[in-house]
């Protein structure tokens, strides 16, 4: 036996195994959060100490690997800036270089957050072509987590990251990529994009089994045998895609999601709720700002589900009254009536922008969402009063809108005739004589014309009667 062989095997696989290995997060051309203690970690030799050395300071930082190898350090973030390096050192060197210190979020959801620049098969993105032409920025940083559903929890993820040119925003998110354009042109300083999405996926798939507990109907997978579905099975993306972020420091999370939980309507708002609550428990950095999109209008009966989606717009319109720090994009002049993937994907990705520029970052004299707040009956007449309307509602396409409809006692909707006055708007119906209920764009499929400060209202009712 050539034990000479055996030995040096042996201590080539001791140095492989010591050299720091990182997660793909922390790569070559990442953006980290300024101004922040930020968590990098990996893995190196059981017990080694583990040097980290940020060109951005003379402070090196140490952290000693257990058992398992594992290590995690935290270190400080100056203020925007780059390109940096950082240095990891266990005896042995692993160098990231072209960091940037900027703004990071993190990007989530089902088909329409995941619905690349390039658009799916015969459904494309509106202006993809001439936005993608005109997207270099060197400053805008890209990172796509690739599809992974788990039964149990891992601590890695496969992905990249890129520059923003025509060929990496072809293949990134549209909707985030929009965000993120716009808040490098506002804030003038990095942007890091992390999109975390699967197409049809739906929002217990998200979400931990401790956190769904309280949805008695979400059949957590005892077994990797139990998973049905790689993208609608309960805590699966969580594990799998989610978990092995968790404690990056980031900003906040954007999140297009709800088509694929239409039919458990009742149910969604408390899930997202939360969800939004249990994430914010992991990453442990406070409330962290949650901008999410309503879904958009269009005709499920295409896919044969006889369930009215504006119940589930409805319930999503309640959560950012009842969890703080969120904000709901409306969208409901950008729906597609024959396709459940919008074209308009900049409206989605720049009014959620508009929410975190306006709301996380303090930029003055942007407008808000205005909303449905009450109604009020005068003989024949219905009065809806908005909040948030400062600026007056009107409708986007004309003097009147055929959106809104009125009933009485006998619950039975008749088409209004709608006027605005300030910000007011008035019904009236010759078929009810004594309404007692109004309800604006409550159905699957609608234009939405109903606006204020150049910003859509969403669909409401103000009854609550069981559809």
């Amino acid at each position: 036996m050539n034990y000479k062989l055996i030995m040096a095997s042996l201590f080539v696989a001791a140095n492989v195994n010591a050299k720091v290995t990182l997660p793909k997060m922390f790569s070559d051309g990442m953006v980290m959060q300024r101004e922040t203690t930020a968590n990098v970690w990996g893995n190196a030799e059981r017990s080694a100490t583990v040097k980290v050395s940020p060109s951005w300071t003379k402070k090196t930082y140490t952290a000693k690997a257990d058992s398992n190898g594992k290590w995690k350090v935290a270190i400080e973030t100056p203020e925007a800036g780059g390109p940096y390096s950082i240095t990891f050192n266990d005896g042995e060197k692993t160098v990231l270089n072209n960091i940037l210190i900027g703004e990071l979020w993190v990007c989530s959801g089902q088909s329409n957050m995941e619905m690349q620049m390039k658009g799916f098969k015969a459904q494309p993105v509106e202006g993809a072509i001439t936005d993608g032409l005109n997207s270099r920025d060197p400053q805008l940083r890209l990172f796509t987590v690739k599809r992974n559903s788990k039964f149990e929890p891992v601590d890695t993820v496969s992905g990249q990251w890129y520059e923003a040119n025509t060929g990496s925003v072809r293949e990134f998110s549209a909707t985030a990529y929009y965000f993120g354009r716009m808040l490098r042109k506002v804030l003038d300083v990095p942007v890091g994009l992390i999109t975390v999405a699967w197409g049809g996926s739906a929002c217990e798939a998200w979400m931990t089994a401790d956190w769904l507990k309280a949805f008695p109907d979400a059949r957590i997978p005892k077994s990797p045998q139990d998973i049905k579905s790689k993208n609608r099975t309960p805590t699966v993306l969580y594990n799998g895609m989610m978990h092995p972020l968790v404690g990056m420091a980031m900003r906040g999370v954007i999140w297009y999601q709800g088509e694929d939980n239409v039919n458990r309507y009742k149910t969604y708002g408390d899930m997202l709720a939360t969800m939004i609550r249990g994430w914010r428990g992991e990453w442990n950095i406070g409330d962290f700002p949650f901008y999410y999109c309503q879904i958009a209008p269009y005709d499920y009966s295409l896919i044969n589900w006889d369930y009215n989606s504006a119940l589930l717009r409805e319930q999503q319109a309640r959560v950012e009254t009842i969890v703080p720090n969120t904000g709901m994009a409306v969208l409901m002049d950008a729906g597609l009536e024959y396709g459940i993937h919008p074209r308009k994907k900049r409206q989605a990705g720049e009014r959620l922008a508009l929410l975190a520029l306006r709301n996380t970052y303090n930029i003055a004299g942007l407008p808000e969402f205005a909303r449905y707040k009450d109604v009020e009956f005068k003989g024949d007449t219905a009065v809806i009063s908005f909040d948030k309307s400062k600026e007056w509602v009107y409708f986007n396409n004309g003097t009147t809108s055929n959106l809104f409809e009125i009933a009485g006692e006998n619950k039975v909707f008749h088409p209004a005739k709608a006027w605005t006055e300030r910000n007011r708007v008035y019904l009236k119906s010759e078929k009810v004589s004594k309404p007692v209920a109004v309800r604006y764009a409550f159905k699957n499929w609608a234009d939405g014309d109903l606006f204020c400060d150049g910003l859509p209202v969403s669909s409401f009712r103000s009854d609550d009667w069981e559809e």
